[in-house]
């Protein structure tokens, strides 16, 4: 499972050293919005180190790129430090993505090859989303809620950011792939309350995960978007009373006072899916 997402600034190495210990399922290292213009380079050349030394403590390590002249260096250099994926921002059409793609295969000797999750951060993008989700290497969608507001001339509010949110979740969903996020913009990392709030309600609709920036929210996310242990034992319990039923031939019945059918345990085996197998760029 893939439930939290730390990002750690690049050229920060006293986040970075204990980045792993955060117990986040990924940590991005941020090289985009968070690094300075005049540490941008250094931050690059510091993932051979970071990179490694992060995935050693047992989590996934994504990276955000720049986009413009430095996407390709920056995506080089993660792929060459064993990256998992690339956090590509401004993502507008699956084009580019192929170009990026092409780039790095001569780069990929020995490893397999480097998953994209985009950031659908702008109007262009979010009318191409589809095609973008369905783009080579994409793994998972997210959005930045900040970037669409301000693309809309709007106010960063959870009224306006759900319905962009949704058609990037939507999209995500129809492709097969991972969707990151909530349904609202949680800049304030000290509200709890807010942020837990926000987790369970992207976690309802179907979210896999959420990325956050201060280690005191890894935690909550973790919690809300993980299944409850009443979860699972009601799932367990839904798929064997299935394997009861459709051998004495029925494909739908009534267990505790409920109807259960195709749908209802379809979900339940995902839900045990996602709990017995994990989920992870791959």
């Amino acid at each position: 499972m893939i439930a939290s997402l730390l990002y750690v600034p690049g050229n920060a190495p006293r986040f970075l050293e204990k980045a792993g210990t955060r117990s986040a399922d990924v940590v991005i290292i941020d090289l985009e919005d968070a690094v300075p213009e005049g540490a941008k380079t250094g931050a690059r050349e510091g993932l051979a180190k970071w990179v490694p030394e992060i995935k050693r403590s047992g989590c996934q390590v994504f990276v955000r790129v720049n986009q413009s002249d430095r996407i390709i260096d920056d995506s080089v250099a993660a792929t060459l430090a064993g990256a998992d994926a690339l956090y590509i921002p401004k993502v507008n059409s699956a084009d580019s993505l192929v170009r990026l793609a092409e780039s790095l295969v001569s780069h990929e000797q020995g490893r397999s090859p480097i998953a994209f999750v985009p950031l659908i951060e702008d109007m262009k993008g979010l009318f191409e989303v589809r095609t973008i989700a369905h783009g080579p290497r994409v793994t998972g969608l997210t959005s930045g809620g900040e970037d669409l507001a301000t693309a809309m001339n709007a106010k960063p509010t959870p009224e306006v950011l759900r319905y962009p949110k949704l058609m990037i979740h939507y999209a995500a969903k129809e492709a097969g792939i991972l969707s990151f996020g909530m349904l609202r913009t949680t800049v304030d990392f000290a509200d709890k309350d807010a942020l837990r709030a926000a987790a369970i309600e992207a976690r309802d609709f179907g979210f896999d995960g959420a990325t956050c920036i201060h280690p005191s929210v890894v935690p909550i996310l973790n919690e809300c978007f993980a299944p409850t242990p009443e979860e699972i034992a009601w799932a367990r319990k839904v798929v064997a009373a299935n394997e009861t039923e459709a051998e004495a031939g029925r494909g739908a019945f009534m267990l505790d006072g409920k109807f259960v059918d195709a749908p209802i345990v379809m979900r339940a085996a995902n839900l045990l899916a996602r709990v017995e197998k994990g989920w992870a760029i791959s």
